[in-house]
Order: C-alpha cells, then sequence, then structure tokens
C-alpha cells in the first residue's frame, strides 16, 4: 500500500532551512543596508541620470541598472542559500540575511552554535 504512494523508495521531502537569524546590530545593518541597496539603487541612478542627462537616458540606465542588480541579486541567491531551497521566492531582506550570516558574520553564527551544542 506504501509503495502505491511513492514511486521510488529513494523519493523524500527534504527539510527546509529557515532564514537565519542575525543577533548582533552590526549583522542587521549589514543586511539591512545590502537589500536597500539592491532595492533602491536603480531608482538613485535613474534620478541622477536624469538630472545629468535626459530623462531618455535615465530610463536607459534604470533598465541597465535594474539587470545588473538582478544579476547581482542573483549571484547572492546562488552563494548563500542553500541549493534544494532555491526554488522557493525570498525577498531582497531574506537574500541579504542568508549572504550576511553565511559570508559576513559567519563567525557569529558559529559561536551562537557551538554554544548550545553539549561537550
Amino acid at each position: 500500500m506504501l509503495s502505491f504512494y511513492m514511486q521510488n523508495k529513494d523519493d523524500f521531502i527534504e527539510l527546509i532551512q529557515p532564514t537565519p537569524k542575525l543577533h548582533t546590530r552590526k549583522c542587521k545593518i549589514l543586511a539591512k543596508s545590502i537589500a536597500i541597496a539592491l532595492f533602491i539603487l536603480p531608482f538613485i541612478v535613474t534620478i541622477i541620470l536624469w538630472y545629468k542627462f535626459d530623462l531618455f537616458v535615465g530610463l536607459i540606465g534604470f533598465a541597465v541598472f535594474f539587470l545588473i542588480t538582478g544579476i547581482v541579486r542573483s549571484k547572492l541567491r546562488i552563494l548563500s542559500i542553500p541549493p534544494h531551497q532555491l526554488e522557493y521566492d525570498y525577498t531582497d531582506l531574506a537574500i541579504a540575511t542568508w549572504y550576511a550570516a553565511k559570508y559576513l558574520c559567519y563567525e557569529e553564527i558559529d559561536a551562537k552554535n557551538s554554544k548550545k551544542t553539549p561537550v
């Protein structure tokens, strides 16, 4: 009866790791600044180019910089989120939190986890 529901005996659902929690103020500010930069920078570049040159140049700059931030967002996502969770949607803040936890504040996460493990 169980074989009816499972196509293969190796079929199983992997557990989803929750987005890591950042505990220090420095790490939280880093993650939020990365998220804000990913969202706001195309608009800032558009306004600057519109002011300096023309509306058409500003719109072209927006399109180009939107693509650039999309590429950066994708690279941060691939680097930091576990491979079996890449199919899920994440906000800029979640991507930045994963990245900060894995590459910028990993000492803090390791120290917190080592305190919890019994010796």
